[in-house]
């Protein structure tokens, strides 16, 4: 009985710790942006505020240029995640599907650009945009985000359309469907939990994306949320008060995007990881 009240406790309790662990951070950016700021610089932390003031989101949203870093943020984030998904989509669907030569070598690749970093490329990347001409544009960031998410599309998507069987697919074209039609109507609604994971990974990291454009775009109305984060200073130092309520407002898109889709999300990425 004890053995037994023991192995539940433990799994419990340390779920319970991490819960805690992981939270805490996102509290205290939540608890911080609505303290006054004599509690925030107070030598004795104020764990619960009481005096609740909105003053910090006042001056969050009234910062320059911020309406129009959120429709930059929104447009780069979202056009990466889209196409990186109808190009990983396809590209899977080959790589699931088909036999070809190359094959094997093709998946190397991909994964080997998964695993480099991205920051040894940096020169090299502004480079070329310079020699384009398309600094302090969006077109290089929608370009540069697709491209770091795609090889994660791809490599999960692979799996999650390997785990449909092929009998779905050939039923339906010896019912009449065209391969096209197969895969559209019979295919494609069953990787819902898979384009749901992907496309919360795309989002979360071209919305997180800092250094690339801190180095490409040095006009201040072409840049995105995440440098905006770093504008809140004052003669006297950082003002965490307006900080911590840029940050909220800078998580709260991803937070809610993860709350919709987390349960498909979840089983996208395990049946991704696991089969194929």
């Amino acid at each position: 009985m004890k053995r037994s009240l023991m192995a539940r406790l433990w799994p419990n309790a340390t779920a319970l710790v991490l819960f805690v662990v992981f939270t805490f951070p996102v509290y205290w950016m939540f608890a911080t942006s609505l303290k006054p700021t004599g509690d925030i610089i107070a030598d004795t932390p104020v764990f619960l505020p009481t005096d609740i003031t909105f003053d910090h989101f006042k001056k969050a949203l009234d910062a320059d240029h911020f309406w129009t870093l959120v429709g930059n943020s929104l447009t780069v984030t979202v056009l990466a995640v889209v196409f990186s998904l109808v190009i990983g989509l396809l590209a899977s669907f080959a790589l699931a599907r088909m036999r070809f030569k190359g094959r094997r070598g093709f998946l190397l690749t991909f994964m080997i650009a998964q695993m480099a970093p991205w920051e040894v490329m940096v020169i090299a990347i502004y480079m070329i945009v310079r020699d384009a001409d398309l600094l302090n544009s969006l077109i290089p960031l929608t370009a540069f985000y697709m491209i770091m998410v795609l090889p994660f599309t791809i490599l999960t998507l692979r799996g999650y359309v390997a785990a449909v069987p092929k009998e779905l697919e050939e039923s339906a074209m010896v019912d009449g469907c065209t391969r096209r039609q197969a895969f559209v109507k019979v295919i494609f609604p069953l990787l819902a939990p898979g384009l749901m994971a992907t496309s919360l990974f795309g989002f979360i990291t071209a919305w997180n994306e800092f250094p690339l454009v801190l180095i490409l775009n040095k006009d201040a109305e072409k840049q995105t949320l995440p440098l905006w984060l770093s504008s809140f200073e004052t003669t006297f130092g950082d003002d965490w008060g307006a900080t911590m309520a840029a940050a909220s407002l800078f998580a709260i898109p991803i937070l809610v995007l993860f709350v919709y889709l987390q349960r498909k999300a979840v089983s996208g990425l395990t049946s991704g990881a696991v089969k194929g």
